[in-house]
């Protein structure tokens, strides 16, 4: 039976604690799916739609990235999955009576959970100028308020619009043509906040800012580094994929500064045998120190270079560029230096080296653990480095795997959400549409924050996501946000970003992956791109929450005829009635989608885009090659009496989406302000296992950030280093404390220290 939402929110004071799990899925994952399912969809939605994930004619998870396979399981889904599933599937209802209970001072008090568990918006809502609360409005009169602010502005730049990772490649594609048409390059996305210093590091080494690599490279590898990743909370279907690996023969090192579950041993809950024993993943388990891993890679290339016969000189001769000035800083790398930053012993790194020079094929998997810091694109230099020295791009089973945290944020950035796009991007979108696209950079999104803090911009609109809960230094960001003149979101539940509001404020609702989607030229499906590179079609199958719902393209087409006007030649309400008009378009501007249509027709798995480095060796940079880097290490420096702190996510929650208060692996329960703390660094700093302590961090300016009330859990941790979850810890991230070149917050290496609560 369908539950209620909860009335108030839940007490948070004092989360239980056991002992970490050494193993992942199994039994328990099934359990706690079909619970969480049953309360928000009921017994027979359950079956309805969580039988249609991620198959070849259902609709695509709105949860993590990670691609199938061409042979689909029934139940092709994870834990997480079904969570992020019946969330959007719910029966729970957030109406116009809903807002008028509560007030937007009543929302702000509120938990990002409570907010999530009230359900689907089911008509738009205006906050308007000097108003309490939301209130209904009509779509015209939504539209007509976004035109009239959109052109009072004195410059196309003074509006943002934001694009979450959950957006469709039809949606996404049409908003940054709005955007172009507009006036703009400010189209900042999440992919700023996660992936850009991959995409910095790798456009600069491969040409291509996307990994090389596929599932069939995955099963084939002799052996599989996974660095800064979790993906038994995090994409826990990669799992299975490293099962599969490991099977085959492959050996698995991770390095992470925390013992995770998934690694240790996994529980397939698809097999009767991996339901029992599970399978052992982790041949090695580096627990480096936070930041260390440049360090590590360095290390390790200086001692693949002092090994006869490692190096791939063929490879290295005829496909890369930069290769001495690489080996030269290689070989200054230093032993002790090394330890200092890894917190590694000298024999785990040496029998990481047996296991690198045992294997033809190698890929190296990263997520957020190494693309958020000051340093991240430098050590993301050094993976290529690292790979580019044995041959292991554009071999099968090797190459670089950048683990997509979110299901389309690949496709987004692909169909042109960029606020630096390619001259060639906008020379093609240009000639297609007979318009003349800025070329002057935008602003990403740490840039936009403080555009909204300065007076500099004064529209912002967001398509899906958590804009407020996702960003950091959270009283510098919602401060900044309420001095917009209009804010928008495009969503379909509630969050933290529809209670910080600008002057004026909308909230447009809009269909989720799970909904069937019908416009004047019938029933629609829209595309995503996974984070292998593969653009397959995702068709929802349930009748939409509300009549009163529009589409995202549906709302950027009825924007941007709002807006433009007569003015405009683009055909909006033709791209709105038939999204294969817009493929179409696609097809002519983006390469790779050719015949878009046709190739989707002939194959319900989709195509797989073209990629020059896994394809045929080719590299598409400055110099024709892949570009060895030579950068100095850099790794994080703590003062005495404090430690490094990394924000994460708890195993009840998909970025900034929470599902419940537990962390199941990590022992936690019935609770989210906990800090992960070494028993020896808590002892040394004063504070017991069960003590409360406000956590305070420095920045270089002397400023400091403080997130009070959080329970100190002894747990394994690297020495020095902390771990507590986001978006709670998100005040303590300063604004300006973020990765060289690629401007992303650096949430994973935050100094801070530990007081004791006022309230302990």
């Amino acid at each position: 039976m369908v539950s209620k939402p909860p009335v108030g929110d839940p007490v948070q004071d004092a989360p239980q604690v056991t002992p970490p799990q050494h193993a992942a899925a199994g039994l328990p994952a099934i359990g706690h799916t079909l619970r969480i399912a049953q309360e928000q969809m009921g017994l027979r939605r359950t079956a309805r739609t969580l039988l249609k994930v991620n198959q070849k004619d259902g609709f695509d998870c709105p949860g993590c990235a990670w691609p199938e396979e061409d042979r689909r399981h029934v139940a092709e889904f994870c834990e997480n999955g079904a969570k992020a599933v019946a969330e959007e599937a719910t029966l729970r209802r957030v109406t116009p009576e809903f807002f008028a209970a509560h007030p937007l001072a009543d929302l702000a008090t509120r938990s990002g959970y409570w907010l999530g568990q009230q359900g689907r918006i089911t008509e738009p809502m205006l906050l308007p100028e000097g108003g309490d609360r939301y209130e209904p409005v009509t779509w015209e009169r939504a539209f007509a308020i976004l035109a009239e602010e959109l052109l009072a502005l004195a410059s196309p730049d003074e509006a943002l619009f934001y694009t979450s990772g959950r957006t469709s490649n039809e949606a996404a594609f049409l908003l940054q043509l709005f955007a172009r048409e507009f006036g703009t390059n400010n189209l900042p996305d999440c992919s700023n906040m996660c992936h850009e210093s991959s995409g910095s590091a790798l456009t600069e080494t491969i040409g291509i800012g996307k990994g090389s690599v596929s599932l069939e490279d995955l099963h084939r590898a002799d052996l599989i580094i996974v660095a800064g990743q979790n993906p038994g909370t995090n994409h826990p279907r990669m799992l299975s994929a490293l099962e599969k690996a490991k099977a085959g023969g492959a050996r698995i090192i991770s390095v992470n500064p925390l013992p995770e579950a998934g690694l240790e041993r996994f529980k397939n809950p698809q097999t009767p045998l991996g339901m029992l024993r599970g399978a052992a993943l982790n041949d090695l388990f580096l627990q480096i120190r936070i930041g260390g891993d440049q360090a590590l890679f360095r290390l390790l290339n200086k001692l693949v270079l002092e090994t006869a016969g490692a190096v791939d000189e063929e490879f290295v001769r005829e496909h890369t560029h930069g290769y001495e000035e690489f080996a030269a800083a290689a070989k200054e790398a230093d032993w002790d230096e090394t330890l200092a930053a890894t917190g590694l012993d000298r024999s785990e790194i040496e029998r990481a080296l047996e296991l690198v020079l045992a294997s033809e094929r190698t890929v190296v998997c990263w997520a957020m653990g190494l693309t958020q810091h000051k340093h991240s694109v430098p050590t993301i230099r050094e993976v290529v480095n690292f790979l580019l020295l044995r041959g292991n791009i554009g071999r099968p089973g090797a190459g670089v795997c950048p683990v997509r945290g979110h299901s389309n944020v690949q496709g987004d950035r692909t169909m042109g959400i960029f606020e630096r796009p390619a001259p060639a991007f906008l020379d093609a979108l240009d000639k297609e549409f007979g318009i003349v696209s800025p070329r002057h950079h935008g602003f990403d999104v740490v840039r936009s924050i403080q555009a909204l803090r300065d007076g500099e911009a004064k529209v912002f609109f967001a398509m899906g996501g958590n804009f407020v809960g996702a960003t950091p230094d959270t009283e510098v960001t919602e401060a900044a946000m309420r001095r917009a003149r209009l804010t928008v979101h495009v969503s379909t539940k509630l969050n933290r970003s529809h209670a910080v509001a600008g002057t004026r404020a909308l909230i447009l609702p809009t269909l989720g992956r799970t909904d069937k989607d019908v416009q004047a030229g019938g029933r629609q499906f829209v595309t995503v791109e996974d984070s292998m590179s593969q653009v397959h079609a995702s068709r929802g199958n349930l009748p939409p929450a509300s009549p009163h719902l529009l589409s995202e393209p549906a709302i950027v087409a009825r924007m941007a005829r709002a807006v433009l006007g007569d003015g405009s030649a683009t055909p909006w309400e033709e791209f709105e009635a038939d999204y294969a008009t817009i493929r179409d378009r696609i097809a002519r501007v983006v390469p790779g989608f050719e015949d878009f249509n046709a190739r989707l027709a002939a194959d319900a798995g989709g195509f797989r885009l073209p990629h020059g480095p896994r394809d045929e060796r080719r590299f598409p940079t400055k110099t024709g090659k892949a570009n060895f880097t030579a950068a100095p290490v850099e790794y994080p420096r703590v003062p005495e009496g404090r430690l490094l702190l990394q924000t994460l996510r708890s195993h009840d929650q998909y970025n900034t989406t929470i599902y419940g208060l537990d962390d199941r692996y990590r022992g936690i329960k019935g609770g989210r302000r906990v800090v992960l703390v070494h028993p020896e660094d808590a002892a040394a700093l004063g504070f017991a296992d069960g003590a409360y302590a406000d956590l305070v961090s420095e920045w270089t300016d002397g400023s400091e950030r403080r997130a009070p009330g959080f329970r100190v859990v002894h747990y394994p941790t690297s020495r020095g280093c902390a771990a507590a979850y986001y978006p709670e810890t998100n005040v303590l991230v300063p604004l300006e404390s973020t990765a060289d070149v690629s401007n992303t917050p650096a949430s994973k290496s935050v100094i801070v220290r530990l007081e004791e609560s006022a309230s302990a």
